[in-house]
């Protein structure tokens, strides 16, 4: 087992293409050809997780959060990131960060708080943009049911709940090739007609270079004519934050404190209530106060987030119960989530879940 075999089974769960333009993810310190000996999963990676790692044996930490968010211009351990950053190239320790992949993955952050809350019939509440493509080829009749299988087996064609979606239409295909072409049918110099089958099939942005390798691989052709095309659908299985219903309508009062056990909250700063029943409820781990008008407009009766300002809880306008239960809580679980995913998919290995609180804010 490497650290590239470790790194493959996250970005099944949150291929790093659906990460937000501004996060830093990946493998941020060591070797992806590393042996790995165990992995150790974090919230937040600091000098105490590093020492942890150590003392456990592990030369990978997955932390949830990046160690290196801007330039660093020093590693002279003046600051924790410097200090994190010299400790584990000091004990050979690869660090990988997830961060806003897993924001935006369908079985993600957001997924493990509605487990956390129960809430039932989830989807994405902001859908990303320019996830999905769409491959248009043209391949000779008889090669064109292997060619979709060869493509279908990737992933190709998922549409929602459904695959191996595709549209096919027939038509006569012409060409002639140059003395220096090797056409696999006719010959050179000659004009040939056939019998073609025009395939369009949708795929997710991330699959794209194993599309392409697939498709150059499979076509019979010496030269493939081919497009991609980026469409305007919304996916449905890639986007921040979820929107979901509570199993039975619960007093404004009671949900609060409902929350606040879940999410093992020492207070919760909310906006006014409405004196009505919570229903319908949207939730976005982290900083999330960018989500709020999305929330009103899909019709959640309460929004729970991290990090709002004052300001922020004006924009309730009386319309919906703006809750804010801390940075850390909100994501607590993450580190949880991970863990379940990789023993799931790597038996017998050791993973390990870290035992060391990093929330930096503290209640009186």
């Amino acid at each position: 087992m490497i650290v590239q075999d470790i790194i493959q089974q996250l970005e099944t769960l949150a291929p790093l293409a659906y990460a937000e333009e501004f996060d830093n993810v990946g493998l941020l310190i060591g070797d992806k050809n590393t042996a790995v000996k165990g992995v150790l999963v974090t919230l937040d990676c600091l000098p105490e997780v590093v020492d942890e790692a150590v003392n456990n044996d592990c030369n990978l930490i997955v932390s949830f959060h990046p160690i290196i968010f801007k330039g660093l211009k020093s590693i002279n351990g003046k600051t924790y990131v410097e200090r994190v950053v010299q400790k584990a190239i000091r004990n050979d320790i690869a660090i990988y960060a997830i961060h806003t992949a897993l924001d935006n993955a369908f079985e993600g952050v957001n997924a493990g708080i509605c487990e956390v809350l129960d809430l039932k019939n989830k989807s994405i509440l902001m859908p990303q943009t320019g996830t999905l493509k769409k491959l248009i080829t043209y391949v000779p009749h008889a090669e064109s049911e292997n060619l979709r299988s060869a493509l279908f087996e990737l992933g190709v064609g998922a549409v929602g709940n459904y695959e191996n979606c595709s549209f096919n239409s027939e038509g006569l295909g012409t060409f002639k090739g140059n003395k220096e072409s090797n056409p696999v049918l006719g010959n050179p110099s000659e004009m040939k007609q056939v019998e073609e089958t025009k395939i369009e099939i949708t795929f997710a942005k991330h699959l794209k270079p194993v599309v392409l390798k697939t498709l150059f691989k499979t076509h019979p052709y010496e030269e493939v004519a081919y497009e991609i095309r980026t469409l305007e659908n919304k996916n449905q299985h890639i986007g921040m934050g979820m929107i979901g219903d509570l199993k039975s309508p619960m007093p404004e009062t009671d949900f609060l404190e409902f929350v606040k056990n879940k999410m093992k909250s020492a207070v919760i700063r909310h906006s006014k209530l409405l004196n009505k029943k919570i229903r319908k409820v949207a939730v976005l781990g982290g900083s999330g106060s960018f989500a709020i008008s999305t929330a009103k407009s899909a019709g959640a009766d309460a929004f729970i987030s991290a990090d709002l300002k004052y300001h922020d809880f004006f924009t309730a306008e009386d319309e919906i119960l703006l809750m804010d239960i801390g940075h850390y809580e909100s994501e607590q679980y993450t580190k949880n989530l991970l863990v379940s995913y990789l023993k799931k998919k790597i038996p017998n290995f050791a993973i390990l879940l870290s035992k060391i609180n990093t929330n930096p804010v503290k209640y009186k």
